[in-house]
């Protein structure tokens, strides 16, 4: 009987979405995918689990539209319904269905997560980086709209010690650092879920002793 593994592989092109499916060869599947030129970034695998039937990947993706529907990357096209293999959910959570497929069927030795090569590392962070560049352009956030200038020192209110430095316009400088405001919200709060960093920096943080949201408009 022929063998072939379920997949999860990520892509920093579109960091919100994993795509699940079968393979007989899982590096004739990233071949596959990775010779088209529609996306900047390669395939990468997050993780595979091997199994004996080539339905297998769709049992998977039954239990995920059974959990949570919403989550398929589902569209129209020419009037046409296209059901796609990519899954609006991060890959842990992806890898957590598989982890208990595996545990009841004691077949944990078929599941296996793949650590990335130094050249997808790289990719990673370009990509996040390229993505971050977006988001802070995209976003109305401007110190200047707020009357604090670049050389301003803001003093978080949970703890006067944390304090960060106004660059330009939408960036600081933390411990010698010059950061987006996002991830710099996501350091200092602990909470990596946190998208709107600006909401979170003129809540939590005062200039001159006045909190940065009282300074708006």
């Amino acid at each position: 009987m022929t063998k072939g593994v379920i997949y999860i592989l990520e892509n920093p092109s579109f960091p919100d979405y994993v795509k699940i499916g079968y393979a007989d060869n899982i590096q004739h599947r990233l071949q596959q995918l990775n010779n088209s030129e529609c996306t900047p970034f390669a395939f990468r695998v997050y993780a595979t689990y091997e199994v004996e039937s080539r339905l297998s990947d769709l049992k998977i993706h039954s239990i995920i539209d059974k959990l949570n529907p919403n989550l398929r990357s589902i569209d129209n096209f020419n009037g046409k319904k296209r059901v796609r293999e990519f899954y609006a959910m991060p890959a842990e959570d992806a890898y957590s269905i598989l982890e208990a497929i595996a545990e009841i069927h004691n077949y944990t030795d078929r599941l296996k997560k793949w650590e990335l090569s130094q050249e997808e590392i790289k990719a990673e962070k370009i990509a996040e980086e390229v993505n971050l560049e977006k988001q802070a352009r995209s976003a109305n956030f401007l110190f200047t709209d707020f009357g604090i200038p670049a050389g301003a020192v803001l003093e978080y209110i949970d703890d006067p010690n944390i304090t960060c430095t106004v660059v330009d316009e939408r960036r600081i400088e933390y411990k010698g650092e010059t950061m987006y405001i996002t991830p710099f919200a996501k350091l200092i709060s602990g909470k990596d879920y946190i998208t709107k960093g600006p909401k979170y920096l003129v809540e939590h943080f005062m200039y001159n002793g006045r909190l940065l949201k009282k300074y708006e408009g």
